[in-house]
């Protein structure tokens, strides 16, 4: 077993385990979006980061594949972090504004418009059909070929594989699969209606820790700076 601290906390957690994986045994919560429970980490899209170490020897890394190590110091939803993870979902909305996951994890982080060109495009490349593919259905039907804006996933050769079973897992997983609400002629490249209010902790601390429920989720929590409360 190893020490750690995650969000103020010390717990202890299995020398294989990741951050990801302790943070969610202690019941703290960390954003995922290529991250599935029973696949291998992926890491690509990065939305699950978090920051480790202190002062100007923090940085940013993907909890799901980040192993704990003995006195290791996590804070996951630091205002950098917080920050970072909205830039990667408004890129996501770039690549699949149609994806109701997607969609749903703007209004989550307050996210109301999108600064990049919108491609809408029909795959995110999280991978996890390619995953859920080789390791869960252990057909190994698709890939990924190519690279950089000609990456795409398909089968070998782009031909029929006879090793599809037809099982429709690739279709389950798919967050681009996953249609928004307002259907594909949606008014906007933002929906926004589940909008969750914008917290406040941040303005007056430079992480999220609530442990009355979600962190951050009220936005009520802090009005006022601590040497400014009465």
């Amino acid at each position: 077993m190893v020490t750690l601290r995650i969000d103020g906390l010390d717990v202890r957690a299995e020398e294989w385990w990741t951050i990801l994986e302790t943070a969610r045994f202690y019941g703290l919560e960390i954003p995922t979006f290529c991250y599935r429970e029973g696949l291998s980490p992926w890491g690509g899209c990065r939305l699950c980061i978090v920051e480790i170490g202190e002062g100007t020897n923090s940085r940013m890394v993907t909890s799901c594949t980040y192993p704990v190590t003995e006195g290791l110091i996590v804070r996951t939803n630091s205002k950098r972090g917080i920050e970072a993870r909205k830039v990667l979902v408004e890129l996501l909305l770039a690549s699949c504004p149609s994806s109701k996951t997607i969609q749903d994890l703007a209004s989550r982080f307050g996210v109301q418009k999108v600064r990049f060109k919108v491609e809408d495009e029909p795959c995110v490349y999280c991978g996890l059909c390619v995953r859920i593919c080789a390791e869960q259905m252990g057909a190994k039907a698709i890939g990924f070929v190519n690279r950089g804006g000609d990456l795409k996933i398909t089968t070998p050769f782009d031909r029929k594989s006879e090793e599809c079973l037809r099982c429709g897992a690739c279709m389950y997983v798919c967050p681009a699969c996953q249609l928004r609400c307002q259907g594909t002629e949606a008014p906007g490249v933002v929906c926004g209606s589940c909008l969750c209010p914008q917290p406040t902790c941040l303005d007056s601390y430079p992480d999220l820790m609530c442990y009355m429920g979600a962190a951050g989720d009220c936005g009520t929590c802090v009005t006022e700076k601590p040497e400014q409360a009465k």
